[in-house]
């Protein structure tokens, strides 16, 4: 497996942005259903704002996927530069270059062998793997669109499978509120914290206030 290929999967699978897809997709479809009035809300009316939800997260994921690449596209396209630029130059310009490229909280905790090795593996890139897209990362942007659409569904089908609008948005603010926990949960869990649920807690009441603040402004 080259290192592109493998690059591709681990950020496919990489849990923060995952769950972050799936909060993107699932915070728009509160908000569109979230504006739906109980009160005046006929059958059309649901219809209506189901499709909305649906076309939302369409654009949306479509967005998303594409500037997935776009993004895979620059960073390794800078890469290649950068890597053209440090193999012209001494030991401790190379050093400097890629210590000004990393993020501060990076630069903190690297020293001398680290550059080097970063130098290294840069001079051992694949010039037609450097500035090129390939199916991993095609197949990564195809995931992107399907986990925001899928955060649509369970937020709309309470709507599709109960005829009483009232109870079908309760239903459906409670699996958004899980929703939300359950990603608060694994965001808590990967980073490491001792009590994960505290995040989850945080993200349902983030959950909470966005559906009030929807609910206030004449949801």
């Amino acid at each position: 497996m080259d290192d592109a290929a493998r690059e591709g999967r681990e950020r496919l699978l990489d849990p923060v942005n995952r769950i972050s897809e799936i909060l993107f997709g699932l915070i728009m479809a509160v908000t569109i259903v979230g504006s739906l009035s109980i009160a005046t809300a006929g059958r059309n009316e649901v219809r209506t704002v189901l499709f909305a939800a649906l076309g939302c997260n369409l654009a949306w994921g479509l967005v998303d996927a594409v500037m997935y690449l776009v993004r895979t596209l620059t960073e390794r396209t800078r890469n290649r530069l950068l890597a053209q630029r440090v193999s012209d130059v001494d030991l401790a310009t190379a050093h400097r270059m890629l210590a000004s490229s990393l993020p501060d909280y990076v630069v903190a905790i690297t020293g001398t062998e680290e550059l080097e090795g970063m130098r290294r593996r840069l001079l051992q890139l694949k010039p037609t793997n450097a500035g090129v897209l390939t199916r991993d990362d095609y197949l990564a942007s195809i995931g992107v669109f399907l986990l925001v659409v899928a955060a649509t569904f369970p937020v709309v089908a309470p709507f599709a499978l109960m005829r009483d609008t009232a109870s079908a948005m309760r239903v459906s603010q409670i699996v958004a509120l899980l929703m939300l926990f359950a990603a608060g949960y694994e965001l808590g869990r990967h980073a490491g914290h001792r009590r994960p649920i505290k995040t989850g807690l945080a993200m349902g009441v983030l959950g909470a206030v966005l559906i009030a603040a929807v609910k206030a402004l004449g949801g």
